[in-house]
């Protein structure tokens, strides 16, 4: 679920790049880093642990523009795709508002793919949301190489809802884009959605409440007259509530707009000189202390991109 912070008015939203070992997810996340401007993005973060000789997962966060008056930012993250690393898979989707199925396209792989779809199932259950109801894009890569899987293969036995898929080639950079911006097109209006909604429930039950206290109020005013002490307790209680109300009302009517993807995240046609990945390594003794870290860096981002 998304990192919301009302006081400073950010949202980060969560993109797993989720499938088999050596797909291609961290050569997404390489190019796209290449690709952005450097104001866009930060660096590129790589967990560890003293047990695990491969990185625990990749973290790329880059601003996306605004959702009414929220700064967005995406974190991008990679699971580690290799069989023995269940575990680092299942604490890496947890609150997951977006997923890319890196689909490994040649026909040796083909039952390493269903093995790791197969995993991202179990692993939605046990975090007890339906990835029926989680933006979903497949990305089937490596179609530069001879011997391949058929599309039509892949979209039967892994996407018989004909979801969205690219095809792609992320070593030369073909697809990639596409795809962050087709899985950041199905997620931003399911945020936006849920964003709205939990603020509307906010603001309904501190109507309660202050509905409450204009009674509570009251009774403590009894001796005076009546119009007086209503008069008294919605001056100092109810305008307030209904400005806010007015206010979500506009947002949810629509006469806020919510920024375009393709505006927001801007990647120049060519560039110069392909910037070096700088990569940020990070150790821990355990999975939790990858969690809290994780969890922290949301916040830290959000903090360090509030103006």
């Amino acid at each position: 679920m998304a990192f919301v912070n009302y006081a400073t008015k950010n949202i980060a939203i969560k993109i797993v790049y989720y499938g088999p070992g050596l797909s291609g997810k961290t050569t997404n996340l390489r190019y796209i880093y290449a690709r952005l401007e450097p104001e866009s993005r930060d660096d590129l973060i790589c967990l560890e642990t003293d047990t695990e000789r491969t990185i625990f997962f990749d973290l790329l966060p880059i601003k996306a523009g605004q959702i009414g008056d929220f700064k967005i930012h995406f974190q991008l993250m990679t699971v580690p795709g290799q069989v023995f690393y269940e575990a680092s898979r299942k604490s890496v989707i947890k609150g997951v508002d977006g997923i890319v199925f890196v689909a490994d396209s040649q026909i040796p792989l083909l039952d390493a793919n269903l093995e790791s779809f197969d995993g991202l199932r179990r692993n939605s259950m046990e975090h007890n949301f339906d990835l029926n109801f989680i933006p979903l894009v497949f990305q089937y890569n490596k179609r530069d190489l001879d011997n391949l899987i058929p599309v039509e293969t892949f979209n039967n036995l892994l996407n018989p809802r004909k979801l969205p898929y690219i095809e792609s080639s992320a070593i030369n950079g073909v697809g990639v884009i596409e795809t962050l911006k087709e899985v950041a097109r199905l997620t931003v209006p399911a945020v936006k959605k849920n964003v709205l909604e939990e603020r509307r429930i906010e603001l309904e039950m501190g109507e309660q409440v202050m509905e409450e206290e204009v009674e509570e109020v009251r009774q403590e005013v009894k001796e005076k007259p009546e119009k007086e002490a209503v008069q008294e307790v919605r001056v100092e209680l109810e305008e307030p509530v209904k400005d806010e109300v007015k206010e979500e009302g506009e947002r949810r009517s629509g006469k806020e707009k919510s920024a375009v993807l393709e505006e927001a995240i801007f990647i120049p046609e060519s560039l110069p000189k392909t910037p070096p990945v700088r990569f940020v390594k990070m150790k821990f003794k355990s999975q939790d202390d990858i969690e809290d870290e994780l969890e922290r860096l949301a916040r830290e981002f959000k903090k360090e991109n509030k103006n």
